[in-house]
């Protein structure tokens, strides 16, 4: 079997093979979405000895959601744990408990981290997260392996991200201590997750309703300038 590299802390040959699944059994298209019936915790999940990896490619699975205000101007970015001064968008790992229906992990990430309650209006498509990891560490583990499945490097996550319509946003929630949060235009968030280095987060908003907003916008304005009249 190949090392992990979507987490050194977890021995994947030690992993129960229950946790390699196939993306595809997720059948939530099948359920209605019921913001309702989500209840609200007091405390983060954490670890991740019970998180669910793509039995092909062992990329941790994660699931997240890109929150728009109700005009879908704007999008709630959050602050990295790990790095204060970046801003990325709420996700986690897909428990096994929820590997029939990723929503669950999406809304419940989604209130962990930022404190919001919505409506899911859509899965945008699967992202891949590629970065390297630069630990000797993991310079070490990886010398002499392939890294690649069917010709294409292996990805480090591979990411599920769905819109997501706030319907609430609470002052108190899980990790209101250890994040911050903000509204960022589709010109602000895509600065941010560049000066994040995270091309994989980019890419998912760009797949967004407000990323094709903004290119109507855009092409409208061209269009109105050529058919302006010459004076």
């Amino acid at each position: 079997m190949l090392p992990d590299i979507a987490d050194l802390n977890v021995d994947l040959e030690k992993l129960d093979r229950k946790y390699f699944i196939d993306p595809d059994i997720c059948d939530e298209e099948s359920k209605r979405d019921d913001p309702g019936s989500f209840l609200k915790t007091t405390k983060s999940r954490e670890g991740r000895s019970t998180q669910v990896y793509n039995k092909k490619t062992y990329a941790r699975l994660v699931a997240g959601c890109l929150v728009f205000n109700q005009t879908f101007e704007k999008v709630l970015m959050i602050s990295s744990s790990k790095h204060k001064d970046k801003w990325i968008f709420p996700k986690g790992g897909i428990e096994y408990d929820e590997k029939n229906d990723f929503r669950k992990t999406a809304r419940r990430e989604t209130w962990e981290e930022a404190g919001v309650t919505g409506q899911i209006i859509k899965k945008l498509p699967t992202v891949e997260d590629h970065r390297f990891m630069k630990s000797k560490a993991v310079n070490k583990t990886f010398k002499g392996v392939d890294l690649t499945v069917d010709g294409d490097r292996i990805p480090r996550s591979e990411f599920h991200f769905y819109e997501m319509q706030v319907l609430e946003l609470s002052q108190v929630w899980p990790e209101c201590k250890k994040r911050q949060r903000k509204w960022c235009t589709y010109e602000e968030a895509k600065h941010e997750l560049i000066r994040a280095k995270r091309p994989e987060l980019l890419e998912a908003l760009n797949f967004s309703k407000i990323a094709k907003i903004v290119q109507r916008s855009s092409l409208t304005s061209i269009l109105a300038k050529f058919s302006m009249p010459n004076l």
